[in-house]
């Protein structure tokens, strides 16, 4: 009689691709999470099949960056890459890709900026050969992740006028200026280098905000929904659920991760029972994919449990 129940399908695990050779960084602040560089992403992706995982999340790292963020959209971006030598190596393997400027850009923010404003509609044109020279490497799906104003519209019609009609875009529709994503700045190495991103992020203390935001992307033409980040957001997870007809997808963001892990490694709390625990109330609120950091780990355990 139980409800709800957790299977590797449900997962989409984050990869960090860093330009360069022979890097395999841990992040101090995520145990067991890695930026990799290209020679290493082979040995990465026989792990993750090995685990069952169907999914990834990509987010690149460039050697350098510029104001309008050039590693973004160029052919030989560092994703664009990764995504090419998943496809052709890894083909059974999803690739979703993360669609933004905040690791590419010298400012850190996701856009274009101007002294200390960031320009919405400049941006969205960036955003869409972003979106187009992913989709170009073979990217399954397309995740905005950039918050900026009528980005799903934008490049939906960018993806259709280049051809790119079947691509979905997996919209991040609710995303919170979080507290949560601290040791993912560490990881994405895009910190903002000055103010802050709640601008275009959305105040922790909205809910309705989030019915108006999601409604926007639908209409739009987002074939899947994020809710960013998941576990205190688990309300906001449920109206989504409810109100909307499309694919729900939680981000498990590096904050509840380092968070666990932080407790754990302490031996304050039982790591296998709390992360599996947290992973079934977000499908329990309503997920119908997760993107996590504990995707290996979590297969592991459920396989041991079968």
């Amino acid at each position: 009689v139980r409800e709800n129940h957790l299977k590797a399908d449900d997962f989409i695990y984050p990869l960090f691709i860093y330009e360069g050779e022979n890097i395999r960084n841990e992040v101090s602040s995520m145990p067991g999470v890695y930026q990799v560089s290209m020679d290493h992403l082979h040995a990465e992706m026989e792990d993750i099949v090995k685990h069952g995982i169907k999914g990834v999340l990509l987010f690149g790292i460039p050697e350098t960056k510029d104001e309008c963020g050039g590693g973004a959209y160029h052919d030989h971006g560092i994703v664009q890459v990764a995504t090419r030598y998943i496809k052709e190596h890894f083909p059974e393997v999803l690739v979703v890709a993360d669609t933004c400027l905040c690791e590419y850009t010298s400012h850190g923010h996701c856009g274009v900026v101007e002294g200390e404003k960031i320009l919405n509609d400049q941006s969205l044109d960036l955003l869409v050969k972003t979106a187009i020279a992913q989709a170009k490497a073979g990217a399954d799906i397309i995740a905005p992740s950039n918050m900026m104003d009528g980005f799903v519209a934008a490049i939906r019609a960018g993806l259709d006028e280049a051809g790119y009609t079947e691509i979905p875009i997996m919209s991040y529709a609710v995303k919170y200026a979080s507290a949560f994503y601290g040791p993912f700045r560490e990881a994405a190495e895009g910190a903002p280098q000055f103010g802050d991103r709640k601008t275009y992020q959305m105040d922790p203390a909205n809910r309705m905000e989030a019915f108006r935001e999601a409604e926007s992307d639908v209409a739009e033409g987002a074939d899947f929904l994020i809710v960013k980040p998941g576990m205190p957001y688990l309300d906001i997870v449920r109206d989504i659920k409810n109100n909307f007809n499309l694919p729900v997808v939680v981000y498990n963001v590096s904050g509840e991760y380092a968070m666990i892990k932080a407790a754990a490694q302490n031996g304050w709390v039982d790591e296998k029972k709390t992360v599996l625990e947290m992973l079934m109330g977000m499908k329990r609120a309503g997920a119908d994919l997760i993107i996590t950091y504990h995707a290996k780990d979590a297969i592991r355990w459920l396989k041991e449990e079968e």
